[in-house]
This record gives structure tokens, sequence and C-alpha cells, in this order.
């Protein structure tokens, strides 16, 4: 693992630029929700935002568009 970090440090940058903000979306609607569980399951598990993507689209039946017109509101 170290070795991986030492030879492509792009890699994780481009990791956590593409979890960060699927992690924050599902936790917002998870809290949201009052989906306590939900909430704990996404903040202790990493799975490269597998799970928060799921969450968002299937658990908490959300759309595409819904997700655009936040960040379009908030920018």
């Amino acid at each position: 693992m170290e070795n991986f970090i030492q030879m492509d440090p792009w890699m994780i940058l481009i990791l956590a630029l593409w979890i960060m903000p699927w992690k924050g979306y599902a936790l917002w609607t998870a809290s949201r929700n009052k989906s306590k569980i939900w909430f704990l399951v996404l903040l202790v598990l990493n799975t490269f935002a597998i799970l928060e993507i799921v969450y968002i689209f299937y658990v908490a039946k959300k759309k595409p568009s819904d997700i655009l017109k936040l960040f379009k509101t908030k920018l």
C-alpha cells in the first residue's frame, strides 16, 4: 500500500475528489431523512462512493436532477 501511495499520489487525489462529494451528499441526505443506521454505515464504511451512490439513488430515491438543482442553488 505504501508503494502505491508513493508511486501515484495523483490517484489518491483523484479518488478523494470523487469520494468526498458523494459521501457528503449521502450523509446529508441520510441525516435529513432521519436514517441513523444509514448515516452510521455511510460514515464508517469506505466503499469508494459505491454505497453512497446506492443510498442516494435507490434508498433515498433521488434523481440526478435533484442533485444538480441542489448544487445550482448553493453556487
